[in-house]
């Protein structure tokens, strides 16, 4: 059996290595030419430290010393990769760069497969190509994107979850911007398009506590990739999520999430707008629409997608509030 162990680097870069039963998981790395630190191969000196996020693995304590791993490291899922030996699909955090390990950043090509203006303020566009199953990624993460016949490139996370047979997308329109500009006026379907990727620390994490999505504007994208995967699952903890837009027109997406609402047990959302115009009817800073009830007292995990200033202003928020969350993930963007 081949179990598949995204490796994830501490400068957001991802890579995934097959990894047979039985092999442990530096010599599947090394075979697929990823050089994690490494000292001895023997459990003694602790270099190839990492942390098994999401999986199981054997790992006996007497293939290694107390030097080299602790039993509360032990405990709380630190491993050494020359003694890990994956039993189902892993994510691993290695705790250097993916330089330091010569990890090289893949390069896909995809055909522009779909391509809608879905408001004035936003573009949903798809992107197919022949060997999807090399493309993985962890729901949650990005790309960069390069306008073609172009060395510029804008960095955009997933709306599909991964194994998708395409790699979709929601993002911004921005006036004159070079990637927009291309999408909307010169972009042709079935044309070649060039990225590289995945990259980011923000993905989904087991869930195992309440959760709380917050999303502002495109930064709906990463959430629709991570409720397709959480709907394979059976999932027992409540989901709740605040979407909050700038206008009424910027509300893209809600068949999808009403759709997710509907079939998944416990998830519900709400929107909000902060146009004073507007006629919806939940008006302001995504803040003001969260009940207190979905912090959970702390013990909550909050993910957190949309524009530098909103992230602050919910950080600000929780401090206030005293609430440090038990996990507290977030991506912050910009328009180039």
């Amino acid at each position: 059996m081949i179990h598949n162990i995204a490796l994830q680097f501490e400068d957001g870069v991802t890579e995934f290595v097959k990894c047979k039963d039985g092999e442990k998981l530096s010599d599947a790395a090394y075979l697929e030419n990823i050089s994690i630190p490494i000292d001895c191969r023997d459990g003694a000196c602790g270099t190839c430290r990492g942390l098994c996020e999401t999986g199981t693995y054997n790992m006996p304590k007497s293939t290694y010393i107390e030097d080299a791993l602790t039993d509360e490291e032990a405990s709380n899922n630190y491993i050494l990769t020359c003694q890990m030996i994956p039993t189902s699909d892993c994510l691993v955090q290695i705790p250097v760069t993916s330089a330091a390990c010569k990890v090289k950043v893949k390069s896909y090509t995809g055909s522009l497969k779909s391509l809608e203006k879905i408001s004035n303020t936003t573009i949903a566009f798809s992107l197919s190509f022949d060997n999807a199953h090399e493309f993985n990624f962890l729901a949650g993460q990005y790309v960069n994107l390069y306008v073609p016949n172009s060395e510029d490139s804008r960095s955009y996370s997933l709306s599909s979850a991964p194994g998708a047979r395409d790699a979709s997308f929601i993002v911004r329109n921005v006036p004159n911007g070079k990637m927009s500009s291309y999408l909307v006026e010169i972009a042709k379907i079935g044309e070649k398009m060039k990225f590289t990727g995945p990259y980011g620390n923000f993905y989904l994490r087991p869930i195992s506590r309440p959760t709380l999505f917050i999303a502002g504007g495109t930064g709906i994208a990463p959430f629709l990739s991570m409720l397709d995967v959480i709907k394979e699952h059976n999932n027992a903890e409540s989901i709740r999520m605040v979407f909050g837009v700038t206008s009424d027109i910027d509300l893209v997406e809600i068949d999808s999430l009403d759709n997710h609402a509907k079939n998944l047990p416990d998830f519900k959302y709400r929107t909000c707008v902060t146009d004073e115009k507007s006629d919806h009817p939940r008006k302001g800073y995504v803040t003001g629409h969260i009940d207190d009830t979905w912090l959970n007292g702390g013990d909550v995990d909050i993910y957190l997608c949309g524009p530098g200033p909103m992230v602050e202003a919910v950080r600000t928020w929780l401090d206030k509030k005293g609430i440090k969350p038990t996990g507290f993930y977030h991506e912050n963007f910009s328009a180039s």
